[in-house]
């Protein structure tokens, strides 16, 4: 998926629609049953490139918890990944942020948290690791970590 597209689902039909992030503003309707697309809430809410220069400052001082996406753009199963990652960021738009680091070029960030697989997701609460998943797991797998972690 390209990073400049976000997923939009349908209210009416329960459609994923990818919308490019340029064409948020032109009122879309869903592809399926025509239906005027709801982008409000989606229209920043998207993984935000990070570095091993900005990770103290856009994850371990975040007020917010954060979950690391670490990936690399040749890796099939990262690419998998991308688009559900693209949906949590927008369902859980001011409550969770998504960051994505590129492990090939951060290899500072990558090795100190001992990422030897990719996908791996890390999770951050209060600058603190808190837990970790290792490749491409379900949608509903990754939201039950981030609500243990929200109530946690």
């Amino acid at each position: 998926m390209k990073p400049d597209s976000i997923i939009v689902t349908c209210k009416a039909c329960n459609t994923k629609n990818r919308i490019p992030a340029e064409r948020m503003g032109d009122k879309p309707v869903c592809a399926k049953c025509r239906a005027p697309l709801d982008t409000k809430n989606t229209a920043d809410a998207k993984p935000v490139e990070i570095s091993d220069a900005t990770f103290e400052k856009d994850v371990l001082s975040s007020k917010t918890p954060v979950i690391v996406d670490c990936w690399a753009p040749w890796c099939g199963p990262c690419r998998m990944l991308a688009p559900v990652l693209d949906e949590i960021a927008s369902q859980y738009k001011g409550k969770v942020k998504i960051a994505k680091l590129n492990v090939d070029e951060n290899t500072a960030t990558a090795s100190k948290y001992k990422t030897m697989s990719i996908p791996t997701l890390l999770f951050f609460k209060g600058g603190a690791l808190a837990d970790r998943m290792v490749g491409v797991q379900p949608k509903k797998e990754i939201e039950s970590r981030i609500l243990k972690m929200l109530q946690g």
